[in-house]
């Protein structure tokens, strides 16, 4: 090798060792990432874009389900309710196609691996895990709306979602899909013929469906027979009605009463 090579290959190897040479990142400075695999986590990003980037996703298997919005998951062993985070579905003590929004949600998730996600909530006030539901690239929540077999919520402070879920209950409206198609339910009023679509100041013969607004403004309606069905007092000053049928009563808003 000549003088002048061996002078270059020196030059280069004292420029090397004053660190101008790119070199790797530390494991300290990657960036944190989620445990979730990444088949999970491009999922997540493709089927619910409204869920917060950094939201802690843990993988369960569903162990059974409760209803058309809860189920039951195991995690290491450890067995845990899930509610799903932004929906209500219809309830099982006789809400309007509550065994078909519960039949979807089975077809959906059940005997599966899936992926929970979580807002701001831990769980609530029954001890239920609150959480987005992934699965197979399926956001289990926005679905089970879209299909019009639960309704978009608002459950405060988990309300990341609400937009994508208030438009994937308008569109199950629009095309008539599941609670939005029915046309009437087992009531007086319905019987009758008679109709308070959008509901009713003073109610027709026959229309008994009271459409009460809760001090925190949610809308909610009793049928004959249950527990505070005698006791409420409908003011329509307040925006409160009267429905002929069920069915009127969730296109218009409302959600049965649970007790």
């Amino acid at each position: 090798m000549s003088r002048k090579n061996i002078r270059v290959l020196v030059w280069i190897l004292l420029w090397a060792s004053t660190g101008c040479v790119p070199r790797s990142a530390t494991p300290e400075s990657t960036p944190w990432r989620s445990s979730a695999p990444a088949e999970a986590t491009a999922t997540a990003t493709a089927a619910g874009g409204c869920i917060p980037a950094g939201a802690r996703r843990d993988e369960a298997r569903v162990t059974g389900i409760t209803d058309g919005d809860s189920i039951q998951v195991e995690m290491n062993g450890v067995p845990f309710r899930v509610r799903y985070i932004g929906i209500d579905a219809p309830e099982m003590d006789g809400g309007l196609l509550a065994e078909e929004s519960r039949a979807a949600n089975m077809a959906l998730v059940a005997s599966r691996t899936v992926l929970l996600i979580r807002d701001l909530s831990e769980a609530d006030r029954y001890g239920r895990l609150l959480r987005y539901v992934l699965v197979d690239g399926v956001f289990v929540n926005h679905e089970l709306v879209r299909l019009g077999l639960a309704r978009a919520g608002h459950f405060p402070p988990d309300t990341a979602c609400d937009p994508d879920l208030r438009v994937a209950e308008e569109e199950a409206r629009l095309a008539g899909r599941g609670i939005w198609g029915l046309i009437g339910s087992p009531t007086r009023g319905a019987e009758t013929g008679a109709s308070c679509a959008g509901g009713c100041v003073t109610p027709p013969p026959g229309c008994v469906i009271k459409g009460n607004i809760s001090a925190d403004g949610e809308k909610i309606y009793h049928m004959p027979g249950q527990k505070y069905y005698e006791k409420t007092v409908i003011e329509p000053e307040k925006g409160e009605r009267w429905f002929c049928t069920e069915a009127e009563a969730v296109a218009a808003g409302w959600r049965r009463s649970k007790v």
